[in-house]
């Protein structure tokens, strides 16, 4: 009875391990070390990790050896006689001596690389501000006004009940973070609701966004290239969505798209003031829902029961567009919905509102113009 019960654990293990082994995705996003990076501080960040790696690996061949030459050599069929003492100050000497030593080794170049990581402040070319929102990122450059939020893009939604054949699974988005390579960049962490962490292992950057606070942090991209993260702290139900993606680009490469970004908020602003078709704002909505509004009420507008409202027949969608337009603008105090005003701009809000209002079996039929969000701010 024994034996068939440790049989068949003995073969549900193997199976497991087959069937590990036999997946090529799991295979290729196996990795044994810590990411290198393409930052100093992520340089020194893997060093210091190499130090203590290599630290533990000695001790630990010291001490199985210690352990295995005893055994061998001081066993009873040799006819060693153990020894009959209480205690020795030798060995008390050495056993509190030595670790002291290793924690000194180890404590020095700890200290060096966490005053280098607390050294955002110093001579930074770039500010950019990181603000953690359910569940997106709004990235400011300081310095510059320019300003935009970066969610998950529509191509990873379309696939997310079908990963297969996807590389970048849940790590593209819409817009993402052009940053010049060879320049010190400062980052400012904060949210707008619950704790998030930007988290980007090739920059070496971790930190936590929390309400109420400013963290920062810094990175000096070394290499051009298309760097990846997520966030890192539970939350809330679209935190595995919450992808970031940086692109680290030549100094006229980051000025050029740096430009493009200024000459587009400046005709977003313009286009606040003039009057846009009912198929313009549907169009321009849909894609704007998808990415702000379809987390919580779902991308057909059918809402999650006992959490989140339903779009169709919502008595505030198909209610006087002046309150539609308040609650999207200003959110709503003690409830998920956020304001908007600061996320979104007058174009944006205006189509996202004549969407919902006119699409997911609604049909009130009218429009609201992005002039009425500018004199709703």
């Amino acid at each position: 009875m024994i034996f068939n019960k440790l049989s068949r654990r003995f073969s549900v293990v193997v199976m497991g391990l087959m069937a590990m082994l036999s997946v090529p995705v799991a295979q290729a996003e196996y990795q044994l070390n810590m990411t290198e990076g393409v930052t100093p501080i992520s340089h020194e960040l893997y060093g210091l990790h190499m130090l203590v790696f290599w630290i533990c690996v000695a001790i630990a061949v010291i001490v199985f050896g210690v352990m295995a030459y005893s055994i061998m050599h001081h066993r009873k069929s040799k006819g060693a006689v153990p020894a009959n003492f209480h205690e020795s100050t030798t060995v008390e000497i050495i056993w509190t001596v030595a670790p002291l030593l290793i924690l000194i080794g180890i404590a020095i170049p700890a200290t060096a690389t966490l005053l280098d990581l607390e050294d955002a402040k110093t001579n930074a070319d770039i500010t950019l501000q990181v603000t953690g929102i359910q569940w997106k990122w709004k990235y400011t450059f300081v310095d510059e006004d320019v300003s935009f939020i970066s969610s998950l893009a529509q191509t990873s939604r379309d696939v997310i009940k079908e990963p297969t054949g996807n590389e970048n699974y849940l790590l593209e988005v819409d817009n993402e973070l052009v940053l010049p390579v060879g320049k010190k960049i400062r980052f400012l962490f904060h949210s707008n609701d619950v704790i998030h962490a930007w988290w980007v292992p090739a920059l070496g950057v971790k930190q936590d966004s929390i309400p109420g606070f400013i963290n920062d942090s810094w990175a000096t991209i070394e290499k051009p290239g298309i760097y990846r993260g997520q966030c890192a702290e539970l939350c809330g139900k679209d935190h595995g969505f919450m992808p970031i993606v940086v692109n680290a680009v030549s100094e006229p490469e980051y000025n050029a798209w740096l430009a493009g970004m200024k000459a587009e908020a400046a005709a977003a602003a313009s286009s606040a003031d003039r009057e846009w078709s009912m198929q313009d704002l549907l169009a321009r909505g849909e894609t704007v829902y998808q990415a702000n509004c379809s987390a919580c009420h779902g991308p057909t507008g059918a809402g999650i029961p006992g959490a989140f409202p339903a779009m169709t027949g919502s008595p505030v969608v198909t209610g006087a567009a002046a309150g539609h337009v308040d609650i999207v603008v200003n959110g709503k105090a003690g409830t998920a919905m956020a304001a908007f005003k600061n996320q979104l701009n007058d174009v944006d809000i205006a189509a996202v509102i004549t969407f919902e209002r006119n699409s997911f079996g609604n049909s009130v039929g009218d429009t609201v113009q992005p002039s009425t969000i500018k004199n709703a701010r």
